[in-house]
C-alpha cells in the first residue's frame, strides 16, 4: 500500500509540474477564466484539482472563426500589406512617368530638336557641341573656330579639304 501512495504522490508532482509548465509557456491570448498568474496560484495550492481545471477550463482551444492576435490574417484585411501596396503603385506610377519623360526627350533627340528648347541644332546661337566649326553671332557677324582653315578647299584639322 505503501508503494502505491508513493508511486500516486509522485505521478501527482509530475502532473502538477507539468500542469504548471504548460500554464506559463501556453499562448497568452488563448487563457480562459482568469490571468495566467491565478492559473498558476490554482494549480500549484489545490494540486491535482488545479491542473484538471487548468486542462478542462483555462486552456482554450484554438479559434477555428476569425483570424487570432498572432495567426494569419487575409491580403484584405491586412493594414499593413494594404499599406505596402500603396506605395508600391505610387513607385509604379513615378517610373511610368520618368520613363515617359526620357522617351519625349529621346524622341526630340532623334527628331533633330535640341532637348528642352524645340531648337534644331545650328538654327540661332550655335552650341558648342552642335558639329559647326564655324556661325554667327546673335549680331550677325562671323567668326571661325580657331582650327579651322582660312580658305575653301585647304586641308584642316583631320587632313580633309574644307568644302
Amino acid at each position: 500500500m505503501a508503494r502505491l501512495l508513493f508511486g500516486l504522490g509522485v505521478a501527482a508532482v509530475i502532473f502538477t509540474i507539468y500542469a504548471v509548465a504548460d500554464c506559463a509557456f501556453f499562448d497568452r491570448t488563448r487563457i480562459r477564466g482568469l490571468r495566467r498568474g491565478w492559473w498558476i496560484v490554482v494549480i500549484l495550492f489545490v494540486p491535482i484539482i488545479g491542473g484538471l481545471l487548468w486542462f478542462i477550463i483555462g486552456r482554450g482551444r484554438a479559434s477555428r472563426v476569425g483570424p487570432s492576435r498572432g495567426g494569419t490574417v487575409a491580403p484584405d484585411d491586412d493594414a499593413e500589406f494594404l499599406r505596402h501596396l500603396r506605395e508600391d503603385a505610387a513607385q509604379d506610377e513615378r517610373i511610368r512617368r520618368m520613363e515617359q519623360e526620357l522617351a519625349e526627350l529621346d524622341d526630340e533627340f532623334h527628331n533633330g530638336t535640341t532637348p528642352g528648347t524645340g531648337r534644331t541644332p545650328g538654327s540661332g546661337t550655335p552650341t558648342p557641341d552642335d558639329g559647326f566649326e564655324s556661325g554667327s553671332d546673335t549680331l550677325g557677324t562671323e567668326h571661325k573656330h580657331p582650327d579651322a582653315p582660312e580658305a575653301p578647299g585647304e586641308a584642316g584639322p583631320s587632313g580633309r579639304p574644307n568644302g
